[in-house]
């Protein structure tokens, strides 16, 4: 039965139980408690027998459900006459699957947003006209035009002069990103400014947003083991009720005291209360970029103590950066990089690349290079408004140029110097590395206070890069020189201090984050490896996410037991208050719809959780950097 079908049952449901309810009690003022009775039974007998559907459905599965309880009370009280209180029950029973079926959906918002935001076509350029073309005929390298208001269908970059973009849908932030030409757009995000166009890097098929609705379609069929507490304990929750009932009939000779115990006992806040507050927690996560890829990764989130991190592209960014620039002779830093950055545009190397991006980041014209030569690994030679230029590794330039001195003396672990020189001569030196996260310090606070016992560096490089990257981070252990396997070791190893958490973005670290308890993946830049094997996908490149994640998480599954151990815990003292004849099959079957309201809407709480660590650490704060780790070979 599809998912529209048992929403329409369901409305069909609960208004034959309250349309018999209202018709019998309406007879039964007028005087006519026959005819009331038989008002009750048509309200009554369709809600049962599409119970009793329900149950040999799940019979044939071999699952023992709770639902039995339910089935018992009504066809007790029938049988005994006590035909207000099976209509009562009706009613409670397929409400409590309408308010259930309301509560997920009201839970699932978030997540159904970005499935219901997929963009189906596109404007592509082509011979000087644009065309309206389906995703999946977009190739790499194909132009888009992104008008106002547009989902960016594809992963790309930008091809304008800048764009402004709404990620909120994706990271939760609430501010549009502006974005300069050449910067990085993540399919999903939506247009807020004016048209723009987009270089399109990815096929749909193979871009962030299609893997986010994939991860999604998952996370919505997932199942927990907390949510499968109903199942495990049905069987003993079904022997303990019928024993009560049976006891309650056979030690004071009323059968309508059983009747009241049945009524009581319909279990609907075990299984309602679990699946209510845990996809409230999923779609709460997805609203802050946390995709967590269902139910039992978000409950086993919750109880993580120890978190294992790769370095590069997750405590490090990944990617080069210059952080010195250090001029010879009469040039200026803004003139060292100018040179540099003019003559790196003719050149596809990742050094290359951020020495152009660190230039127009300052805002620095570049001219267009000519006579370019570039040696792969080593360099790169040209003209610059008619000066000969030279950019690459210290030897290179030393080669070249047949300078004496062109060695550069200082050498942090990891750091990579690239020299330059102008018309045969030194002209400076760039020191590159690829740095620590900005605010680190405050993530890893934060991390502890949200239960996080060690906290581990996991890495390839060596253990000096490994050192100088995390020294006075106070991290509990750091392990470097690892290879994937031994990533894994790692992992189990730690284990016996609690459940273990790996966060990496790399296809080196897909071995390990399988391994862990929970693996999170760096969404954003890494690799489809990772995010594969990962439960948890951080939307955006910040590593702060996982703050509000744990938040979530665990507030989901505290929020989740509450209701459990609160409507159990009622249900339980109604059924002994009904035994002991202090509550009627009808006050019972009230007494049952009331703790029914109040777990589902306990449990809905999950939706307002709010992180008391959100601010994002990344970019906004300014850079400590403690240190440096490789980023590949001089050229």
């Amino acid at each position: 039965m599809n998912a529209v079908l048992a929403d329409r049952l369901n409305v069909a449901l609960v208004a034959t139980a309250l349309a018999g309810l209202a018709a019998g009690l309406g007879l039964s003022l007028a005087g006519l408690p026959g005819l009331a009775s038989v008002a009750w039974w048509v309200g009554v007998v369709p809600v049962l027998v599409a119970l009793v559907v329900e149950i040999i459905r799940s019979l044939w599965k071999g699952e023992v459900g709770l639902d039995i309880v339910a089935a018992l009370s009504m066809t007790a009280a029938l049988i005994f006459g006590e035909t207000l209180a099976a209509a009562v029950v009706a009613l409670m029973y397929s409400g409590g699957t309408f308010l259930e079926s309301f509560a997920e959906g009201r839970a699932r918002r978030e997540m159904s947003d970005l499935l219901s935001r997929v963009p189906r076509t596109a404007s592509r350029h082509r011979n000087g006209a644009l065309d309206e073309v389906p995703l999946e005929q977009i190739e790499p390298g194909d132009l888009l035009l992104i008008r106002q208001g547009d989902v960016a269908p594809v992963d790309g970059t930008v091809a304008s002069d800048g764009a402004v973009l709404d990620q909120s849908a994706l990271t939760g932030e609430s501010m549009p990103a502006r974005l300069a030409r050449g910067q990085d757009v993540m399919s999903g995000a939506t247009n807020a400014g004016d048209a723009f166009d987009l270089r399109a890097t990815r096929r749909a098929a193979d871009s962030t947003y299609a893997g986010i609705v994939r991860l999604v379609e998952a996370a919505q069929k997932s199942k927990a083991p907390m949510a499968r507490l109903a199942d495990r304990y049905s069987l003993g929750f079904l022997a303990v009720t019928v024993v009560l009932a049976t006891a309650a009939w056979w030690l004071t000779g009323d059968p309508i005291r059983a009747v009241a115990v049945l009524v009581v006992a319909t279990p609907c806040p075990l299984i309602l209360a679990v699946p209510v507050a845990l996809v409230a927690g999923l779609s709460r996560a997805a609203h802050y970029g946390v995709l967590i890829k269902g139910a039992k990764p978000l409950e086993a989130l919750g109880r993580i103590r120890t978190l294992i991190l790769d370095k590069t592209g997750t405590l490090t960014d990944g990617r080069p950066k210059i952080v010195a620039i250090e001029p010879r002779g009469s040039l200026t830093e803004d003139e060292v990089l100018y040179f540099a950055a003019a003559l790196d545009q003719a050149s596809k190397h990742p050094i290359a690349l951020a020495i152009v991006a660190e230039a127009r980041a300052r805002g620095l014209l570049l001219s267009i290079p000519a006579q370019v030569v570039e040696t792969p690994g080593e360099g790169v030679s040209g003209t610059v408004d008619d000066r000969q230029v030279r950019v690459g590794g210290v030897g290179f330039i030393a080669a070249q140029s047949n300078m004496g001195g062109a060695d550069h003396t200082v050498r942090e672990p990891g750091a990579i110097t690239v020299a330059l020189s102008v018309d045969g001569k030194l002209a400076g030196h760039m020191v590159m590395a690829d740095a620590l996260r900005s605010g680190t310090d405050a993530l890893l606070a934060g991390l502890r206070r949200s239960g996080i016992e060690r906290i581990l560096l996991a890495t390839g490089d060596r253990h000096a890069v490994a050192q100088s990257v995390t020294a006075g981070l106070g991290l509990d252990a750091v392990r470097a020189d690892l290879s994937p396997d031994q990533k894994v070791l790692l992992v189990l190893s730690e284990r016996k201090n609690g459940p273990v958490m790996m966060v990496g973005d790399g296809v080196n670290d897909a071995p390990a984050l399988a391994a862990a308890d929970i693996g999170v993946a760096m969404g954003a830049r890494g690799a489809a490896a990772s995010a594969e094997a990962a439960d948890v996908v951080l939307l955006v490149d910040h590593l702060d996410r996982l703050l509000p994640g744990l938040e979530i998480a665990r507030g989901s599954r505290r929020i989740a037991l509450e209701s459990v151990i609160a409507g159990i815990g009622l249900s339980v003292a109604g059924m002994i208050a009904a035994a002991l004849g202090y509550l009627t099959p009808v006050q019972g079957a009230l007494l049952q719809e009331a703790i029914d309201v109040a777990v589902i809407l306990n449990a809905l709480r999950a939706l307002r959780i709010r992180p008391r660590q959100t601010a994002r650490l990344g970019a906004d704060h300014d850079a400590t950097r403690r240190g440096s780790a490789a980023v590949g070979q001089p050229r």
